[in-house]
């Protein structure tokens, strides 16, 4: 499947991404609706990672313009009091707002958009001093029933036979494939967490692990360094990585030969894209790689 990715991911500004063919948004940061303008009526379903400023300053503008009664649906961490207390905002600032459903979800919760997909909440440590559920990564996981291997093989008509006969749950497997992972903020916790993604979203704050400082304030120690993104990648299967949350400091070229520096180290034969400090990256999958993949 191939999918239109519309994103923004500056740190401390804003941070958004729009799927189109999915009808989806990751985070609502600043300048979403002047990007997407009339195409942000597509969008069915927001899944907001977490209640930092940079994630969720434009959902009020995105609700106020598209609410309609049963959408957007926006599903936010379940222990994150921002949320109702936004949704009760809106309400009274906007009083037509009153179509938008608002769903709290925790890592037990799988929400399906679609038939055949569904989203999966992950939680993360972001925002774990606060206690609580309050920051969460999503997988977007395709569901196929598959004909077991011994039934392959047979003429049509005995496969329609039997499946009449044992029913679909005796003749088939459930295939999951985890098409889109992202990250939200958070640190590398674990290598394996994206194991086996097409594409994974993941932010890359800081270039080095030198590099922090005090602009993104208590939460600096809870983001990503680029190497440790880079290494998890290298041996996990992966397809395609899309990264941001660039700190603003630094320039496209510091970026750009850090991924190419970290892709050599590391033996990154996968296309690596990147969401640029201050840009909007439209149709991030159809540009070119930085790795020239």
């Amino acid at each position: 499947m191939q999918f239109t990715i519309t994103g923004y991911s500056t740190a401390l500004f804003s941070t958004w991404y729009f799927i189109d063919e999915l009808r989806l948004l990751f985070d609502a940061g600043d300048g979403l609706m002047a990007s997407l303008l009339q195409k942000s009526r597509k969008v069915e379903h927001v899944f907001i990672s977490h209640a930092d400023r940079d994630h969720v300053t434009g959902l009020l503008q995105f609700n106020q313009l598209n609410s309609r009664p049963g959408f957007p649906v926006i599903y936010y961490p379940k222990d994150s009091g921002s949320f109702p207390a936004l949704n009760e905002f809106s309400i009274k600032f906007d009083p037509h707002v009153t179509g938008t459903v608002w769903t709290p979800i925790s890592p037990e919760n799988d929400v399906h958009i679609k038939k055949d997909l569904f989203i999966r909440a992950i939680p993360n440590t972001h925002a774990a001093e606060k206690g609580g559920i309050r920051s969460l990564s999503y997988k977007v996981i395709q569901t196929k029933m598959k004909l077991n291997p011994e039934l392959t093989k047979l003429p049509g008509e005995d496969i329609r036979r039997i499946i009449e006969e044992r029913g679909k749950q005796n003749t088939h497997t459930e295939v999951q494939t985890n098409l889109i992972s992202y990250s939200g903020d958070t640190p590398v916790e674990d290598l394996t967490r994206w194991e086996n993604s097409q594409i994974l979203i993941h932010e890359a704050t800081f270039l080095r692990d030198d590099d922090e400082e005090k602009e993104l304030g208590s939460h600096s120690h809870k983001h990503s360094y680029l190497e440790e993104v880079m290494e998890m990648v290298s041996g996990s299967n992966i397809e395609q990585l899309i990264l941001g949350h660039f700190s603003s400091r630094y320039s496209v070229e510091q970026i750009d030969s850090r991924i190419l520096e970290l892709c050599e180290k590391y033996a990154i034969n996968i296309p690596v894209f990147r969401v640029l400090p201050g840009q909007v990256g439209t149709n991030i999958l159809n540009g070119h790689p930085v790795n020239g993949k």
